[in-house]
């Protein structure tokens, strides 16, 4: 794997991050335990966010920079918390 290769995996996890952050924010209510949780949410979420947006609706990922990938990472980032939200708040009924 080359330079490009290993700047594009730590772009990638650092929007995951910042992005499962600003969704925990947005998303109302207690979204499991901490920030950690968000975290690894919000780099599952890019990549479900990235994913759907492609496939579903045609809408690629533009650059680390572009306003659009950063809307896409944070709805997937949401939609993952919501999940996890909801699988975790079962579990301790």
């Amino acid at each position: 794997m080359g330079y490009d290769g290993v700047m594009g995996i730590i772009s990638f996890l650092i929007l995951g991050g910042i992005a499962g952050s600003v969704a925990r924010l947005l998303v109302p209510g207690r979204i499991g335990p901490g920030l950690i949780p968000a975290i690894i949410c919000g780099v599952v979420g890019a990549l479900v966010g990235g994913i759907l947006s492609s496939e579903l609706l045609g809408i690629g990922l533009g650059g680390l920079f572009d306003l659009r990938t950063w809307a896409i990472a944070i709805a997937g980032s949401a939609l993952v918390l919501v999940v996890y939200g909801a699988l975790h708040n079962r579990k301790k009924r």
